[in-house]
């Protein structure tokens, strides 16, 4: 196995600043708990590819309703690699939560933004079956798989990073 990549947390003050971003009314002191409470992403098994990414608090989402929520994590990873995140498949099974992007990608240069490579996650309940899906702290909630990738023979992009989503539109 390839060893590319590490996970970390954002600093405190960053995180601060995103989940009262998200969350304007949590008191200071319970965002320094929320934090306290972070853990980094890790495998369940030796042979699992994905890194479970665990809620630091209770959360639910109702059928047709969405949570956007700062992880509290970053990943540094090398170039030539990049960080695919899915929902945990068994709350996809479960209740169709899904990632409102569909796939996350978090590039090796994202590490580097103005917002240390906060990772967020938008999930929404796409339920048919009425069925709440209520996450527990300390649980799984995502998993992201490393994934090699390449460029083009002519690629020739000397463009570097600073920002978050949408941050490499062309314009």
């Amino acid at each position: 196995m390839n060893r590319i990549a590490k996970f970390y947390k954002v600093s405190f003050q960053q995180f601060k600043k995103d989940w009262l971003d998200c969350f304007p009314n949590t008191p200071i002191n319970t965002v320094e708990a929320i934090y306290n409470n972070i853990q980094l992403p890790k495998r369940a098994t030796k042979g699992s590819a994905g890194y479970d990414f665990f809620t630091p608090i209770n959360f639910s989402v109702a059928p047709n309703e969405t949570i956007k929520f700062p992880t509290g994590i970053k990943v540094q990873i090398d170039e030539g690699w990049v960080l695919k995140c899915y929902p945990r498949s068994s709350l996809g099974f479960k209740f169709r939560l899904q990632l409102n992007n569909t796939v996350g990608i978090i590039d090796s240069d994202y590490f580097y933004s103005d917002n240390e490579g906060h990772i967020f996650v938008k999930m929404t309940n796409a339920s048919n079956e009425n069925k709440v899906a209520e996450i527990k702290a300390q649980n799984g909630f995502m998993q992201g798989i490393f994934v090699q990738y390449g460029i083009t023979i002519d690629d020739d992009v000397e463009t570097i990073r600073n920002g978050g989503f949408g941050s490499t539109t062309v314009k």
